[in-house]
């Protein structure tokens, strides 16, 4: 990194992973509706090889409260059902066939209490890595006051606020996410 520009380029990017990040962990975090986001990430032991559910089977929510899940391969349906039951989501599966169902029961108060506090933590870690972002541009902009590029104080102090400002752009993002899925997760559909 030898300009501002690409110090700044490489700061944002590192902050929209961050994002991105969080938005996919979000998926995961049931809300009062089914999803198919909630299992289309499950590991499934697919003749040996952790495979992602989605890519082993049909997933659709054919009511608001289920899921419905169609293996590719029937043989796989075993496996499937073992997933899910050994993921965190605290689900029944019921074999129906060759699909198996989800029914999603409504989340208790103390349950969306525990959701949204995971909600506040993954983003509290997102944060973390936005700021790690920040601190590594700020090291850069520094060296590069430094070295053989040498750009002026005030270079550096304004790339340093537009790093800042980057900072701020991005956990004001972070903050306005985990508020629209507090809001998902209590509200009862």
């Amino acid at each position: 990194m030898n300009d501002p520009d690409s110090i700044l380029l490489h700061t944002e990017e590192l902050m929209t992973k961050a994002v991105d990040y969080l938005d996919h962990e979000f998926q995961g975090l049931r809300g009062g509706r089914a999803s198919t986001a909630l299992v289309e990430y499950i590991k499934v032991d697919y003749y040996g090889a952790p495979t992602d559910m989605k890519a082993i089977a049909a997933i659709s929510t054919p009511e608001a409260t289920q899921i419905l899940i169609k293996p590719f391969d029937g043989n796989a349906i075993g496996e499937i059902r073992k997933a899910l039951e050994e993921s965190d989501l605290g689900l029944n599966p019921q074999v129906d066939g060759k699909q198996i169902r989800l029914n999603i029961p409504p989340l208790s108060t103390d349950r969306r209490k525990q959701l949204v506090a995971k909600a506040k933590k993954m983003t509290e870690d997102a944060k973390v890595v936005i700021r790690n972002a920040r601190r590594d541009g700020n090291k850069q902009a520094d060296a590069l006051g430094k070295g053989d590029g040498h750009i002026s104080e005030d270079e550096v102090s304004t790339l340093k606020d537009e790093i800042q400002d980057l900072l701020k752009k991005y956990e004001s993002m972070v903050e306005k996410k985990v508020d629209e899925k507090s809001k998902e997760i209590m509200s009862v559909n």
